[in-house]
């Protein structure tokens, strides 16, 4: 007795419902990952977005130019904000990675920052908290990040650095130094890290210049070039505002041949009347 082949028409039915099953799947798997790289892109506009306080005594400019390769999103970011006892702090930072987890990482540990800096304004111990808080998370991920306190009723800036690229500082008197103070390992790697923090008074017409690795290193930059650069830019002080001076800087990322994200933070410190003797 002979068995009964299928016919071809019946081969092609299962074909098609095979085909049509596959592709509802792949579309529902592109719908939920356009609605996660909508939501992180959303979430990294309303962070970039958000206003830096300005002080008669300091004003701040940030940018921000997304990874060359692949989605407009990563996990760069600047913020400022008041904070309890009438300082402010400032931060910068840089999530490893550029995509969507990235996007959605930086905004968990800004909230950290946040958060954090309710309880203290010392930038070692926000630091320090913050990162015991990510490590018993386990994320799985890690952040590099440089963290201001400026104290406008002494003029007195501190900081501390978990792993971050040094910030440049330059003064109207031309001196311009790259800020090399001792920092502790990314957030997120180790608990218990310490972070040392440094304390500085601000005088006179001055910028920091703060940055990501995205801006100054690159695959035909080493880092060492890229922060000379900047330095170079940030020389004439007294004649750069905040906001020519940020918009200048992360243009240097375009000369390293960078795949990364990059963000600039300058923080531009000098009353009104000592600006104007300066820029006579």
């Amino acid at each position: 007795m002979s068995r009964r082949r299928p016919s071809p028409a019946s081969d092609a039915g299962e074909l098609l419902d095979t085909l049509a099953q596959l592709s509802g799947q792949i579309l529902d798997r592109i719908k939920f990952q356009q609605a996660r790289v909508e939501l992180a892109a959303a979430l990294q506009r309303h962070v970039l977005r958000a206003e830096l306080p300005v002080l008669p005594s300091l004003q701040a400019a940030g940018r921000y130019a997304p990874a060359r390769a692949g989605l407009d999103i990563g996990g760069d970011w600047y913020d400022g904000f008041p904070m309890a006892d009438d300082s402010v702090g400032f931060v910068i930072g840089d999530v490893q990675g550029h995509d969507v987890e990235a996007a959605a990482f930086m905004g968990q540990v800004r909230t950290c920052l946040r958060a954090v800096a309710i309880a203290t304004t010392d930038p070692a111990e926000i630091l320090r908290r913050t990162n015991d808080l990510l490590v018993a998370m386990d994320l799985e991920l890690f952040v590099t990040c440089s963290f201001l306190r400026y104290d406008p009723a002494t003029g007195e800036l501190a900081d501390a650095r978990a792993g971050h690229v040094p910030a440049v500082w330059a003064r109207a008197d031309g001196r311009c130094d790259i800020i090399l103070n001792d920092g502790g390992l990314p957030l997120g790697i180790r608990a218990g890290e310490r972070y040392p923090s440094t304390r500085r008074l601000l005088t006179g017409v001055g910028a920091f210049v703060l940055l990501t690795d995205g801006v100054v290193e690159g695959p035909s930059y080493p880092i060492e070039e890229g922060l000379k650069r900047v330095a170079d830019l940030a020389g004439d002080v007294c004649r750069t505002g905040p906001d020519e001076l940020a918009a200048e800087v992360i243009k240097v990322a375009d000369l390293t041949g960078h795949s990364d994200d990059a963000a600039v933070l300058v923080l531009r410190h000098g009353g009104l009347q000592e600006q104007r003797r300066c820029e006579v």
